[in-house]
């Protein structure tokens, strides 16, 4: 009877440890940063291999975190040399993974900021799995409006520039030099 509890004991060890440290593991990945300056109003700049930039605008204001965040990696030179890996005609172009495949990341996450800012032509957005809170260096940009995606993904910016050639990305263009201003 003891071995018998002893093994019930151990089996539920072992189906329980990965569960936990599962999530163990995300609420030690989740960062969070230093707001932006109060009154910032950044703008990235991403020019391309193939010729042109695209200039988009930040919204801090609604995503302060998710805008800290892709600000502090375009400053750390994050997004230089990446490509755009996902590309869904009529839907959107994805990029920010330096695996190259979608299945890569900066080594931690971000809580999501869900806002009521739409998924509009040119909207930019941070890509996530399933989890809310697993965004991290990826993001997307739409290529018409996506009404179903709003308050499911965090939006924190708007194209200002280049939709012609956010339009034009095709899968495994690179990113060139990633910049900003503004903050």
């Amino acid at each position: 009877m003891a071995s018998l509890a002893a093994y019930i004991l151990i089996l539920a060890l072992i189906v329980a440890a990965p569960l936990g440290y599962r999530a163990w593991r995300k609420r030690m990945a989740l960062k969070t940063f230093e707001p932006l300056p109060e009154g910032a109003k950044p703008v990235v700049s991403i020019a391309l291999e193939n010729g042109g930039v695209i200039k988009v605008e930040l919204y801090p204001a609604d995503a302060p975190n998710h805008c800290a965040a892709f600000v502090d990696l375009v400053k750390k030179g994050y997004y230089d040399g990446l490509s755009f890996h996902r590309v869904v005609p009529g839907f959107v172009v994805q990029g920010g993974c330096p695996k190259g495949n979608g299945s890569g990341g900066p080594g931690y996450t971000l809580k999501a900021e869900f806002n009521e800012k739409p998924h509009l032509t040119g909207t930019l957005a941070m890509a996530r799995t399933p989890d809310p809170d697993s965004a991290g260096s990826q993001f997307y940009l739409c290529l018409a409006p996506q009404p179903f995606l709003d308050r499911q993904y965090t939006v924190f910016g708007q194209t200002l520039e280049g939709m012609e050639l956010v339009s034009g990305v095709r899968q495994g263009d690179k990113m060139v030099k990633v910049t900003v201003e503004g903050v």
